[in-house]
C-alpha cells in the first residue's frame, strides 16, 4: 500500500470481523460530511468519540466497476483522527499532490473493503475505522478513546496492465524491443556498441488511443529500466510481479527524462525513452548499479492517467 494509506491504516487489518454496518445505525450517522467530490472534504465531529467500526456509501459513483478483491483502485482520501477533542488531520492525498493506487488485500482494513466493493468511479463513502478492526492481538495496544475516519473518493479502477495495440520499431539503432502482447511483459535490449544520444530520445512503440497526459496528473505505468549499452535492467515494475505503480507527472517527482518525454503521450501508449545524465540522476548516479555517465533506456506503457 501507499505510505499515506498505510499509516492511516494501521496494519494487517484484514484480519479483524470489525462492525460493517451500512445503515445510520453505525457510528458514521455521528459524522457530517460536507465538500464537493473530489476535493478534499470536511468532517463536523461530535464530542462523543464512538469506538466500533461501520461505513456508509455517501455516493455510489457511476464510472466504470467497484473494486474486487485482490484488485486495484484509485483513491483519494482524507483521514481524521477522531478523539472528541481536536480530532486532527491525519493526512489526505488532496494534500499530497494526486490520488493513488491501493491493492483491495488484507492489509486494507476489511471495513474500507466492503466501501471499496459499493462504490464505482466518482463516488464517494465514509467509514470509522476503531480499534475492533484490527486483529485481536493488536487491540489491546492500541490508544483508547479514539478512532480514524476516512472519507474517500473513488476516482476509478484500472482495467488493463499494459498497452495493447499494434507495435512498430521504434528505429533507434542500439535497442530493441520484443512485444509479445496482451498483459505480458514486453522485452527491452540495450545491448550494443552503438553510441548513446546525447540528447532525450521519445519513441512511439504502441500509440494510445486515449487522452493525451496533462501536466500535474497522476499517471499510472509499467516500466523496464535498463541502461545503455550493458542491458544491465536496475529497476522494473514488471520484474516485480506486473503490477503498475503510480506517481504524479510534470511536476518535478521524477526524473526529468520522464517528465519531458511522458508529458502529451496519449493513454494507452508504450514509449521507448532514452535519457542522457543530465536529464536521469546526474553526475551523482543513483546507488549501486547507476553511474553519473550513463544513458538510461526505459520502455514505459501509460496504462491510465488520472
Amino acid at each position: 500500500m501507499p505510505l499515506l494509506f498505510a499509516a492511516a491504516c494501521g496494519s494487517g487489518g484484514g484480519a479483524a470481523t470489525g462492525t460493517a454496518s451500512g445503515s445510520p445505525a453505525g457510528a458514521v450517522s455521528e459524522l457530517k460530511v460536507t465538500g464537493a467530490a473530489n476535493a478534499k472534504p470536511t468532517v463536523a465531529f461530535p464530542a462523543k468519540v464512538v469506538e466500533t467500526s461501520s461505513y456508509q456509501v455517501i455516493t455510489p459513483g457511476t464510472v466504470g466497476a467497484a473494486a474486487k478483491e485482490g484488485g486495484s483502485v484509485v483513491a483519494n482520501f482524507t483521514v481524521y483522527t477522531w478523539d472528541g477533542k481536536e480530532n486532527k488531520l491525519a493526512g489526505s492525498t488532496y494534500d499530497e499532490g494526486g490520488p493513488q493506487l491501493i491493492t483491495m488485500n488484507e492489509q486494507v482494513p476489511q471495513i474500507l473493503r466492503k466501501g471499496f466493493a459499493e462504490t464505482k468511479g466518482g463516488g464517494r463513502f465514509l467509514s470509522v475505522v476503531a480499534k475492533d478492526a484490527l486483529p485481536a492481538a493488536q487491540q489491546a495496544q492500541a490508544p483508547a478513546g479514539q478512532s480514524q475516519v476516512f472519507v474517500v473518493d473513488v476516482v476509478g479502477v484500472p482495467e488493463s496492465k499494459a498497452a495493447k495495440g499494434e507495435a512498430t520499431d521504434p528505429g533507434l539503432k542500439g535497442v530493441k524491443v520484443d512485444n509479445p502482447g496482451g498483459d505480458a511483459a514486453p522485452k527491452l535490449t540495450t545491448k550494443t556498441k552503438e553510441k548513446a544520444p546525447k540528447e532525450l530520445v521519445a519513441k512511439t512503440v504502441i500509440k494510445g488511443s486515449g487522452p493525451e497526459v496533462k501536466s500535474g496528473q497522476s499517471i499510472l505505468v509499467q516500466y523496464a529500466g535498463k541502461i545503455w549499452g550493458s542491458d544491465l535492467e536496475f529497476d522494473s515494475s514488471w520484474s516485480r510481479g506486473g503490477e503498475p505503480i503510480m506517481f504524479q507527472i510534470g511536476t518535478g517527482k521524477v526524473i526529468k527524462g520522464w517528465d519531458q518525454g511522458l508529458v502529451g503521450v496519449p493513454v494507452g501508449s508504450r514509449v521507448l525513452l532514452s535519457i542522457p545524465p543530465d536529464l536521469g540522476y546526474g553526475k551523482q548516479g543513483s546507488g549501486e548499479k547507476i553511474k553519473g555517465t550513463d544513458t538510461l533506456v526505459f520502455l514505459v506503457d501509460v496504462v491510465a492517467a488520472y
